[in-house]
């Protein structure tokens, strides 16, 4: 790949990580696989990253490599496959190996886009020094004053104004002929200085950035402009602030940036009237739930294309073997004779048997991972984003007073959960002695005109040795249960009685309402329900007393084995 071709290369890997949405340079190559992922890189990102593996994994040149595997980590970036996206990344630093002249070029764009993804999942300090690692491979002064644009966000979302400070006002200088380029820093620049004091005034520098960018018809800067202008507004001025997050949210959505969309939607559900307001919820849930979606299959469909190649290179490499085999069975037959050609059969077929075998297992390892995570994936969707969304609407609902700093709170926290749902995070676990507090506040929020709910028990002592995963999945079971009841018991009376005994807990949970129909099935929620207490060596029973009503007991050890 010729010098010119790679800074075509590293224009792409620079610019498209940066603030902007630009149209991809092509990076022209004899390999024509290579020509052929590039031309759909736009229109058929997922068909381009199948070509720009099948490079990756048959090319012999190793700088070719690992513009493959950059190009597969933009569009696994792209798709919000971000652990995807660095190990695609790592492994092309793999075939760089020397940080020489030549190779400068792929190293500033392995890690401008490993500090982009590390930024993303709020990895601040990895990103801050792959973005160092940039600066110091970068000589051009564009490309430059982009790396040191994405290093001054790193700063202020980590809360180093002072440095994302010097460097904003470093740039400011450098972009005065470019319109776009100067309304992102003069309006990044007075936001930060915003953030580091709240008695400083951004609104000038907000407005003008605001005008160059209406001005120059910038889509992506318009967005930017109102939330900043949004979250200003929001402590003092709502309906401002309702205006300017209104105006995001039209952008976002014509531009189909569905990040975008739901970081508008939070703004707008504490600001707008409680119709509007239950409205922008349910749109929020629609569109998490459908982006979610999307990112899971797009990450086992990244997966599966590289499984495929990884097995069919497998494939090749057992022919080529079992080819070089046969040429040394025919040269041993004309040497030793028959006896000596069974014997080397014999030896080959073991071989052979013993590979396919191992490839078969290998394979069904990977369908059973695949079943296992999709299965995980749909159980914390289902108790993260449907049970926390519905207790948000249902206090939306039933309190005829919002707070909606409280409110906001809660969406908030929603948010990040479900932006993180994709990978395991370690949850904080309550305190015994907060953790009665929380049980109360959970089965007292499903509480309304119409339903009264009792609790009785629930002690701080009850919970000093209860396994801490057992507390957190019992959370998840009571709420499951007091939404089941909810939706379908219209029950005016529920009432919640713990006890304990020297091993056992016991949750006793009675309401008047319908009960069970006959015929009925459990659903989703009620199968998960009674897995998780048998995940923890306890009991759970579900009975109904006449004339109507439910009654459902569990039974808990204090010292549950939870290693399933």
């Amino acid at each position: 790949m010729s010098l010119s071709n790679i800074s075509g290369l590293i224009l792409l890997f620079m610019v498209l990580i940066g603030c902007q949405q630009p149209e991809p340079a092509p990076a022209p190559t004899s390999n024509p696989g290579f020509s052929t992922a590039m031309e759909l890189l736009n229109s058929q990102p997922d068909s381009a990253f199948y070509y720009f593996n099948e490079v990756a994994t048959q090319s012999t040149d190793s700088l070719e490599i690992a513009s493959a595997l950059n190009y597969m980590a933009i569009i696994q970036h792209n798709a919000g496959d971000y652990f995807g996206s660095i190990e695609t990344l790592l492994a092309a630093l793999g075939y760089l190996k020397e940080e020489t002249e030549d190779k400068k070029p792929y190293y500033q764009a392995v890690y401008n886009l490993l500090g982009s993804n590390n930024l993303t999942l709020d990895n601040f300090i990895d990103a801050i020094l792959y973005y160092q690692l940039t600066l110091e491979l970068t000589t051009d002064a564009n490309f430059k004053n982009i790396a040191r644009n994405n290093l001054a966000v790193a700063y202020q979302k980590q809360g180093d104004y002072a440095k994302a400070i010097d460097l904003l006002t470093a740039i400011q200088s450098d972009t005065t002929s470019n319109p776009s380029n100067r309304a992102r820093i003069q309006s990044n620049l007075a936001r930060t200085r915003w953030l580091q004091n709240n008695s400083f005034n951004p609104l000038p520098d907000f407005w003008a950035a605001l005008h160059i960018r209406s001005k120059e018809k910038d889509q992506w800067g318009l967005n930017a402009s109102y939330s900043h202008l949004a979250d200003y507004y929001s402590a003092n001025q709502p309906d401002s602030a309702l205006y300017y997050a209104s105006n995001m949210y039209a952008v976002a959505s014509g531009l189909n940036s569905v990040d975008d969309e739901l970081e508008a939607l939070q703004k707008l559900i504490p600001l707008a009237a409680p119709a509007d307001s239950k409205r922008y919820v349910g749109e929020y849930m629609r569109l998490s739930d459908s982006l979610q979606t999307a990112r899971n299959a797009a990450r086992n469909q990244f997966a599966l294309v590289r499984y495929e190649a990884a097995k069919s290179k497998a494939e090749n490499l057992e022919l080529l073997t079992a080819n070089a085999e046969k040429e040394l069975l025919l040269f041993r037959q004309q040497l030793i004779g028959g006896s000596l050609v069974l014997a080397l059969l014999g030896l080959i077929f073991f071989v052979i048997n013993r590979q396919r075998k191992k490839k078969a297992q290998l394979e069904l390892q990977y369908q059973q991972s695949l079943r296992d995570q999709q299965l995980k994936t749909s159980q914390k969707v289902h108790d993260v984003v449907a049970n926390g969304l519905y207790r948000i609407m249902t206090t939306i609902e039933y309190k005829e007073e919002l707070d909606k700093n409280e409110l906001l709170d809660s969406i908030e926290e929603l948010y990040e959960k479900s932006r993180d749902i994709s990978y395991e995070s370690p949850d904080t676990q309550p305190a015994a002695a907060s953790y009665h507090q929380s049980i109360n506040d959970l089965l007292k929020g499903f509480a309304s005109e119409t339903t009264r709910v009792v609790i009785v028990g629930n002690e701080p002592e009850y919970w000093e040795n209860l396994h801490p995963a057992a507390k957190q999945n019992l959370e998840q079971v009571l709420q499951e249960l007091m939404i089941n009841m909810r939706k379908h018991s219209k029950a005016s009376l529920v009432v919640v009685k713990f006890e304990k005994d020297h091993q056992t807990l016991k949750i006793k949970y009675t309401d008047d309402g319908i009960g069970f129909p006959e015929a009925s099935k459990f659903g989703n929620g009620l199968k998960n329900t009674e897995n998780r207490i048998l995940q923890l060596n306890g009991r759970i029973s579900f009975g109904q007393h006449q004339p109507t009503g439910l009654t459902i007991e569990i039974h808990l050890p204090f010292a549950p084995v939870y290693d399933k």
